[in-house]
């Protein structure tokens, strides 16, 4: 993944980045939400204010803590899944 110099803390919660017609970033999908902080902070960053927005894939809200201790095992579970698709 491309990212735009981007603390690893949230580069980590990122999983895909949307690009425009003019090829620079138009979206954000997380994982989980977003904070507003950290929504402030990319977009502090990366100096743009978002067209497509910020989304995530699962709506559950989970704290920093909670994050930190399963990110490795919930990333790895929904990029397999993602990648078994193929095989149905």
């Amino acid at each position: 993944m491309v990212m735009l110099n981007l603390p690893s803390y949230l580069e980590d919660k990122i999983f895909e980045l949307r690009f425009d017609s003019e090829n620079t970033i138009s979206g954000i999908v997380s994982y989980f939400p977003l904070s507003n902080s950290e929504k402030q902070e990319i977009i502090s960053i990366l100096d743009k204010n978002l067209t497509d927005g910020f989304h995530s894939i699962f709506a559950d809200v989970i704290s920093e803590e909670e994050w930190n201790k399963s990110k490795e095992q919930i990333k790895k579970k929904f990029k397999d899944e993602l990648f078994d698709i193929d095989n149905i």
